[in-house]
């Protein structure tokens, strides 16, 4: 064989090598499976993926027991191995046998041994919450057990899950001993649920109210006004007491409790005690029942005596107490005013407390009665003597006597000489000297006073009182001392705009000085505090009235100077007070005492000259 046909053999066989053979089995040569071994095992495969995806978190499966051990019971699903539970979670299944069904969830599909892990409490939780939410929707009643008492209510086992019933949700009545109901297996229906926090809420009440509902709805139809019932007292409130009467519940007001004043309905009735009532009214519909009980007693005004009138004496006990006056009963439901006016004979209104308090025992006289109103008024000063009996004798014109300041009026003072005996002093007679302009001024409340009767008016109950009368009066003396025409020393004490208080030796006596009457010699003019002579131009003793000149001094001196005049002449004419006067044109011109140009007075200056010009022309 020639070397090229070597080489050619050679290379057809590297070529060959190279290439694979088309039916050459790859998975049975890597499997180490023939064809029909490797469909059987995907057969299984198929089988057993099956079998796990069926298996779903939330899905209940029904298991067979088919061993128990003495903490497991294991539980065959039909999966490629039996499951695993825990006995605790079939405390619920009393009497758990090898062959019982039982609903059970996957819990863990391998654990760390590869053991399938079954939950029966999962399993009966979830059924249970589906049942939950099945009644909640149609309203339709449970039994439970009441396991235990918590703050607020009570624990109840529902299906095995906890709900919680409020205390308010127990019973329509309130609940003191919440113990009493722990252990008994009771109907409740679901009122509220919350997902989120898987929260249950059952009531026992509700059912209560629904049969309620239904016998009220019976009652009702037959309830008519001025029916009478039995009812059994089921809540007392300040206002009033609320009756059972049957299903139905109606209130009974305070007032229509007794015929007599009651405080609280706690002292006429007490709970669960059973009364007697009328059916006085109720709305349309009747759900708001107004019920009475002393509608079935006679009124006490039908017992009253029919001899009572007024003038009569009659005792009783204070039973209320306001500002104005104090309600007495007389009788059982029988009632009297007494008005704060008719408690005493003073005239000083007070507070009716000020003279009695509830519960007093007191005696008054009968002062007013209307049988048909049913009112009695009453007064307790009736039957002490009145302070005005013979009022002229004791307290007679002229006679001194002491009281003490109660109030003011712009006019005067009240002055309270004794209980029930009040006299007023006019604003004029409480100074014979001092000008006051409201009589708070010269006293306060309270002050007590020396005073002299100077009027008794018994029929309109006055007494007219003076202070001032108590000593004489120093303007008699002050008109011969402070005439006109006299010189006197005074002292400005307050200068304004038309002129100058000027104050004299006596204290008493204050004097006006006119503006342009207060130029000195220098031509400036008189200040404050400053001491300076002054000529009286004009006294006026009713009205305490004196007006001085100041520029009328000099002038005057220069006048009788010019004409050797003497200083004291001027007291020689001042007797005669309206020699040379006259009143001209509104102004007030003294012809003797004045210079024509320096002592003119206009009415502008002062409201006196008013009652100088009425002097005047009394004089002429």
């Amino acid at each position: 064989m020639s070397e090229t046909t070597v080489n050619n053999q050679e290379k057809e066989l590297l070529q060959n090598a190279n290439v694979a053979p088309t039916d050459f089995d790859w998975e049975s040569f890597e499997s180490g499976l023939d064809a029909s071994a490797r469909q059987e095992k995907t057969d299984l495969e198929e089988i057993y993926k099956g079998s796990l995806n069926n298996l779903g978190e939330d899905d209940i499966i029904i298991g067979r027991v088919v061993r128990l051990t003495d903490k497991e019971a294991i539980v065959d699903i039909n999966f490629k191995s039996e499951g695993v539970i825990s006995l605790n979670e079939f405390r619920y299944n009393h009497g758990l046998q090898v062959g019982d069904e039982v609903e059970v969830m996957v819990d863990k599909r391998e654990d760390k041994t590869g053991q399938l892990q079954l939950s029966h409490r999962k399993a009966r939780t979830l059924k249970a919450w589906d049942r939950v939410n099945e009644l909640n929707e149609t309203g339709e009643v449970v039994n439970g057990l009441v396991k235990s008492r918590t703050k607020g209510g009570m624990i109840v086992d529902i299906f095995g899950i906890e709900a919680f019933l409020p205390g308010s949700q127990i019973d329509v009545k309130p609940i003191k001993d919440y113990d009493q109901y722990v252990g008994k297996t009771m109907e409740f229906k679901v009122v509220k649920i919350n997902p989120e926090f898987k929260n249950v809420v059952v009531s026992h009440k509700a059912l209560i109210e629904a049969d309620i509902e239904d016998q009220k709805k019976e009652i009702i139809a037959q309830l008519e006004k001025g029916q009478v019932l039995e009812g059994t007292v089921k809540n007392i409130t300040s206002y009033g007491v609320f009756v059972d009467l049957g299903g139905v519940d109606g209130l009974i007001h305070i007032t229509d409790l007794s015929w007599s004043r009651v405080n609280h309905p706690s002292e006429v009735l007490e709970d669960g005690q059973t009364v007697k009532v009328v059916i006085l009214d109720f709305d349309d519909e009747k759900t708001r029942i107004q019920l009475g009980m002393k509608q079935l007693e006679a009124h006490p005004w039908e017992d009253l005596d029919k001899n009572l009138k007024v003038g009569d004496r009659v005792k009783g006990k204070v039973v209320v107490l306001a500002d104005y006056g104090a309600f007495v009963e007389i009788a059982p439901g029988v009632e009297g005013l007494v008005h704060v006016s008719e408690m005493s004979w003073s005239t000083h209104l007070r507070s009716a407390g000020d003279f009695v308090k509830v519960g007093d025992e007191i005696e008054a006289e009968v002062l007013g009665i209307e049988r048909e109103d049913r009112r009695i008024s009453l007064g307790m000063k009736q039957l002490m003597q009145d302070p005005w009996d013979n009022i002229e004798k004791k307290y007679e014109i002229g006679s001194k006597h002491r009281g003490t300041v109660r109030n003011f009026t712009n006019f005067g003072v009240f002055l309270e000489l004794e209980e029930g005996i009040d006299g007023l002093i006019y604003i004029s007679d409480l100074s014979w000297t001092k000008k006051i302009k409201h009589p708070s001024e010269f006293c306060s409340v309270g002050d007590v006073m020396d005073v002299v009767v100077l009027e008794v008016d018994n029929q309109s109950r006055r007494i007219s009182l003076g202070h001032k009368q108590l000593s004489e009066n120093p303007w008699d003396k002050y008109e011969s001392k402070y005439a006109e025409g006299t010189i006197h020393t005074g002292t400005a004490t307050d200068v304004f705009d038309k002129g100058a208080q000027i104050q004299f030796e006596d204290q008493e006596v204050e004097a006006f000085c006119p503006s342009r009457l207060l130029e000195k010699e220098d031509g400036s003019k008189i200040k404050k505090g400053e001491s300076a002579e002054f000529k009286v131009i004009e006294f006026n003793k009713d009205f305490k009235r004196v007006v001085v000149s100041h520029s009328g001094t000099f002038r005057e001196e220069e006048k009788r100077g010019s004409r050797g005049g003497d200083h004291q002449s001027n007291n020689s004419n001042s007797g005669n007070k309206n020699s040379g006067s006259k009143y001209e044109g509104g102004n007030y011109n003294n012809s003797q005492n004045l210079s024509s140009n320096e002592e003119k007075s206009t009415l502008g200056d002062l409201d006196a000259l008013a009652a100088l010009k009425k002097r005047m022309e009394e004089g002429n």
